[in-house]
């Protein structure tokens, strides 16, 4: 079932400067880590003059949408699942 959310989350990313890259690689949301175990998706989107970069990530048993606002550079979650029918 997908749940949609807006809630702030905390994240650790890596960056790997030989393929200029930044992924999330676990994240801190009501008390619980998330080890991510694949990133999906990665686009960027901007609304006025802020630049939005959304990821769908997977752990080991869920699936999340994240938020990064590039103006304050504050992670959110908008949306969750766990991969079973509504």
């Amino acid at each position: 079932m997908i749940q949609d959310i807006k809630a702030p989350i905390g994240v650790c990313s890596l960056y790997n400067h030989r393929k200029n890259t930044s992924l999330p690689i676990k994240l801190f949301w009501d008390g619980k880590e998330y080890l991510i175990k694949k990133t999906g998706l990665h686009y960027s989107f901007r609304k006025g003059k802020t630049l939005f970069h959304i990821f769908t990530v997977s752990t080991e048993n869920l699936f999340f949408k994240l938020v990064l606002n590039t103006d304050d550079l504050f992670w959110t979650v908008e949306q969750i699942s766990d991969n079973l029918p509504d």
